[in-house]
């Protein structure tokens, strides 16, 4: 949505367009970045590289995301929409820490390997 899709998703949430258009590219690249990672922990899900990526992706960036949209809201007068993404990205970054706190490497590698 951010690299083809930018003028229903800025009237969707009754933003305006980004100036200059490129900042948009670079979120939609840094997205299917992100994305891209995480074949990672589908291909190797018990693997240290891949809770750590879940760590970081999740918890971390997802929580540091919900603060930020919170606060941009509170100090920049961004539009009340926003705080559903806040809500989401809290949201997710509350199950994925609650999921990787309550399991541990050791005890997902005695669970049965995936079929894929």
């Amino acid at each position: 949505m951010m690299i083809v899709g930018r003028p229903v998703f800025a009237s969707l949430f009754a933003v305006p367009l980004p100036v200059p258009p490129i900042h948009a590219d670079l979120n939609g690249v840094f997205l299917l970045s992100v994305a891209a990672g995480y074949s990672i922990t589908y291909r190797e899900p018990r693997s240290t590289g891949g809770r750590a990526y879940l760590w970081i992706m999740g918890p971390l960036l997802k929580g540091l995301g919900a603060l930020t949209f919170v606060l941009d809201y509170f100090f920049r007068g961004s539009p009340p929409s926003f705080l559903l993404f806040a809500l989401s990205d809290g949201t997710l970054a509350a199950i994925s820490w609650w999921a990787l706190a309550t399991t541990s490497r050791e005890a997902s590698a005695r669970s049965p390997a995936r079929p894929f």
